[in-house]
Formats: structure tokens, C-alpha cells, sequence
């Protein structure tokens, strides 16, 4: 398919450029906000090429960084490829990117993380600064100029209204059909002018197919031809399914005590191998004419659609493995009717999150025994990824999940600590942690009694007495309403630093 099959509107087709002369284009030191929502829709050819010219301007003995604004994690050929070029100078909201995380932790990229409903927002009231270019991928121009947006819309609709110019990427490789999939809402304003979202279903639509731009902002369309990154799920271990089967059992207790009602709640699931293994549990489990209101559509809620148990996902991106993709593709029209993808100040909106009453699950980096999260850092300075949209669905939601294995490293770290090293969810928006342990509801309860539960159903045995000492002696000293053992607390991550494992004896 040529370019001319997907961009309808000549004023466009006459600033048709290589990706090199367009990121000639963008100066040192701009704002760029580029498209992009955990590894789905992001620009495949500009970043390597801004990668290319910022190793020639250092070559040549100029300076040349620029700061990147994204919906979430890109990949390698666009986060990775421009930090090994050490072209980033800050980077927001969220990277998985290993090249890119070492040089954050390293100090070179100033990275602001932050809660991904806060973005756009943000960017509007002008708390970030001006934005100076906008890159998107988009899947084609209609001839009236409308943008057919691609498999993440993210913040594009922000990026494109306030960024000074715009440069297109235009990519012909995923599938034409999926326009009419999206629905971008633009009855967001600034206060005090606020009005209020017209959505009390998840699966409402309430914008329009497109997203819009200024023609005379767009100095550059690059056409590229290449898939979003393949995303690797691992086949659900024992861990994972008894993660998964605990879950689902409450869910299906809470149903029969009435604090659910018959019909499930609206289901957010964020990344990774736990959360899949938990939407393959639904997948078997006693509950139908599910909803998925999420931020990323993965293989675990496809297969929800596929099965007929799900009959609706709205999300704001599709991040799936190969095999996957090739099944979405095939089966575009029906996937078209039954996915919706929305800007994520639509699908993180903090309102709309508890209005709907969505059941959030989200993934872990470890626990304490008061119900404190932390999700970002490993032994409290260095950044792992980013908080994303967890903080937006914990708080807000109906039912909130944290998920994790009980250890880690092989079992030479427990993932159940007395203190997180770092605190990304108080213990005041947790209500349920579960690992492959048991399950700790949380709700209702002081913190004592949080301890309590968390050491007896989530800790793995081989750390339980340890943690069970620690609060018992924390009980006899200092204040009773949360005890700590301040230094003991602290040294618990040491240990792991000064031998590599926090087992006794070690």
C-alpha cells in the first residue's frame, strides 16, 4: 500500500519528507511530545533518525538534547534508540526501556514520573512548559484532514492541539480497517470552565473516529511501514494461577454477599504476566458479559472478547504479543465492534474511574505490612519503570488490587517487607494485596490489624517469622497506632545490598 492509499488530503501528500530532513527540523532543547502507550503506536522512523542527528551534531561538537512527553513506554527503536545517541534530556511520564533506564538511574535523563491521567492536563495548564513539536503516528489523513489515529491514541489529542508544529508519521503497515475503532473526546477544558463528561457506561462512545490538526502546523509527513514492538507474555506459572484463583474466588465471594453487583463491575488489568494470568482465569471463571475499562488492551482480555465472555474493552491502546496481533488483524471487523480507544485523560480519568465503578488490578514491586505500595524503585532510589496509571485506578476504584509473588530473585528477596524502600500507594488507597500465598482484604481494617493479615496470608514462609518477629517487637516499643522499628525497617533492604539475600542467617 503507497503512501497516496492513506493520505487523501494533497495539502499533506506536498510535505512528504524523509524522516532525516524532518528531524533536521526539531532544535536542540525542544519540548517534543511524541505518540506512543506501553509499546503500541509510537513514531518508528523519527526517533532513529533524531538518534542519527543528534551523534552528528556530538561528533561535530554541538550539544544536542531534547526533551521527550509521551502517553506511556515506546520502545527500543524509539526511548532506547535516542538514549543511546544520549539525546534525551528529560523524559515523562513513563520507560520501560533498559537503555533508557540506565542512563535515568545514571542521572543523565531527568525523569519526571507521574500519574498518567495528570499528563495531558498538565501540559494544558502549562505546568510543563511549551511544547514546541509534536510527532504521531497516525494510520492515514481523510481528505478533509482528519488524522485516522493509530493503535494508541494516548495523549495525542493534546500533543497535537498545543505543540507550535507538527510532524506526521504515517504508517501503512497495521490495518486501515481499524479506523472507526476510536473515540476522541474533545469536551475537555481548562477551570473553571469544566463541564462533565457525558459517560456512565464503559463502553459509551462519546467523541469521534478522528483526531484533528491545524494543517498549518504540520511541517513534515514521513511514511513509515513497520509494526508496533512484539510484546513476549510468559504462559502462566503455578504462581501466577494461584494469584489468578484467588482473585477470582473473592470476586465470586464478594458477588454472593451482595457488595458486588450480579452483573461484574467494569475490569482494568494492568501489564505484565500476572495481570494476563488473571484475565485467563476470568476466562474460565463463573462470571459473563464482562467489560474491560483499562488503560492497555493485552492478549488475557482478546481472548475474553474472542470467547464471547467479555463484550466490550475499551482502552486507550492494543499492546499485544505476535501471535495475537496476527488474530486482530485477521478478525479486524470483529474486534472493530467490540474494542473502543480513547485519549487516556479518558481512560485514566480519575472521575470516571470511580463513577464506573472499575475493578482495578495492578502489579507490584513489593508490599509492606501496613499496606503501603511501591511499584517504581528497586531499594528505594533506583527507577524501574515508572508509576503509570495504577495510582489513578487504586484510589479511585471500585475494588483495588495489588498483585505480586511473594519473593523474588529466586527467592532471595522478599517481596513482604516491614517498610517499602519507597512509597508510590499509601496504605490509605490499598485494599487488597494478594500474592501466591493467599489473599489480604484489607478494607476495614487499622493498621495492626493490616500487619497481621499481610504476614499470615501473603509473607512466603520462609520470611514469615522473620516478619512476625519484627512486629511483635515493634509492638512493644514506641507507639502502638503504626509500630516500626525505624533502624530494623531500614536494614531489612541493607541486608539485601550487603549479601544478596534477606533469608535468616544470610
Amino acid at each position: 500500500m503507497s503512501l497516496a492509499d492513506r493520505v487523501h488530503h494533497p495539502a499533506f501528500l506536498q510535505r512528504v519528507m524523509s524522516a532525516e530532513a524532518a528531524a533536521a527540523l526539531i532544535p536542540a532543547g525542544a519540548n517534543v511530545g511524541m505518540s506512543g502507550f506501553t509499546g503500541a503506536g509510537y513514531p518508528k522512523a523519527l526517533p532513529q533518525a533524531i538518534a542519527a542527528h543528534a551523534k552528528a551534531e556530538h561528533a561535530a561538537g554541538k550539544p544536542y538534547k531534547i526533551n521527550v512527553w509521551t502517553g506511556a513506554s515506546t520502545a527500543a527503536e524509539c526511548d532506547g534508540a535516542m538514549a543511546e545517541a544520549h539525546a534525551l534530556g528529560q523524559r515523562l511520564p513513563f520507560n520501560t526501556d533498559p537503555i533508557a533506564r540506565k542512563a535515568i538511574n545514571a542521572g543523565e535523563i531527568d525523569f519526571i514520573d507521574m500519574h498518567l491521567s495528570h499528563v495531558a492536563q498538565h501540559a494544558w495548564f502549562g505546568f510543563l512548559g511549551p511544547m514546541h513539536v509534536a510527532v504521531i503516528e497516525v494510520l492515514g489523513i481523510t481528505a478533509d484532514g482528519l488524522l485516522i489515529p493509530s493503535t494508541a491514541v494516548g495523549n495525542n489529542k493534546t500533543w497535537l492541539e498545543i505543540a507550535d508544529k507538527v510532524i506526521l508519521e504515517v504508517n501503512t503497515k497495521p490495518s486501515a480497517r481499524m479506523e472507526g475503532m476510536h473515540d476522541v473526546y474533545y469536551g475537555t477544558a481548562i477551570p473553571p470552565r469544566r463541564v462533565p463528561i457525558n459517560m456512565t457506561h464503559a463502553d459509551d462512545r462519546i467523541g469521534q473516529p478522528y483526531l484533528r490538526v491545524d494543517p498549518a502546523k504540520v511541517m513534515a509527513v514521513v511514511e513509515t511501514h513497520k509494526g508496533d514492538r512484539d510484546n513476549v507474555f510468559a504462559t502462566p506459572d503455578e504462581n501466577s494461577n494461584k494469584i489468578a484463583s484467588y482473585i477470582i474466588d473473592f470476586l465470586d465471594h464478594e458477588m454472593k454477599a451482595g457488595r458486588l453487583p450480579k452483573e461484574m463491575l467494569p475490569i482494568q488489568s494492568g501489564v505484565g504476566n500476572v495481570a494476563n494470568a488473571v484475565l485467563a482465569g476470568l476466562l474460565h471463571g463463573p462470571f459473563d458479559n464482562l467489560l474491560g475499562f483499562t488503560e492497555v488492551l493485552q492478549d488475557g482480555m482478546l481472548d475474553l472478547l474472542r470467547a464471547g465472555k467479555m463484550s466490550r474493552a475499551s482502552a486507550t491502546a492494543i499492546s499485544l504479543s505476535k501471535s495475537a496481533y496476527e488474530d486482530f488483524e485477521k478478525n479486524i471487523d470483529f474486534y472493530r465492534e467490540r474494542i473502543i480507544l480513547r485519549p487516556q485523560e479518558i481512560s485514566n480519568h480519575p472521575e470516571l474511574v470511580r463513577r464506573l465503578g472499575i475493578i482495578a488490578m495492578n502489579s507490584m514491586i513489593e508490599a509492606d505490612i501496613y499496606g503501603n505500595i511501591n511499584s517504581t524503585h528497586l531499594m528505594g532510589t533506583g527507577m524501574m519503570n515508572g508509576i503509570g496509571g495504577s495510582g489513578d485506578f487504586a484510589r479511585n476504584g471500585y475494588l483495588s488490587f495489588f498483585v505480586t509473588p511473594s519473593v523474588a530473585k529466586d527467592g532471595a528477596i522478599s517481596c513482604i517487607v516491614p517498610m517499602v524502600s519507597h512509597v508510590d500507594h499509601t496504605e490509605h488507597d490499598t485494599q487488597i494485596i494478594v500474592t501466591e500465598q493467599g489473599l489480604a482484604d484489607l478494607r476495614g481494617l487499622s493498621p495492626k490489624q493490616r500487619a497481621q493479615v499481610v504476614i499470615d496470608r501473603c509473607a512466603h514462609p520462609d520470611y514469615r517469622p522473620l516478619l512476625q518477629d519484627y512486629f511483635d517487637r515493634a509492638r512493644h516499643q514506641g507507639a502502638l497506632h503504626t509500630p516500626h522499628i525505624l533502624t530494623e525497617a531500614l536494614s531489612w533492604h541493607q541486608r539485601f545490598v550487603d549479601t544478596g539475600s534477606m533469608r535468616p542467617g544470610a
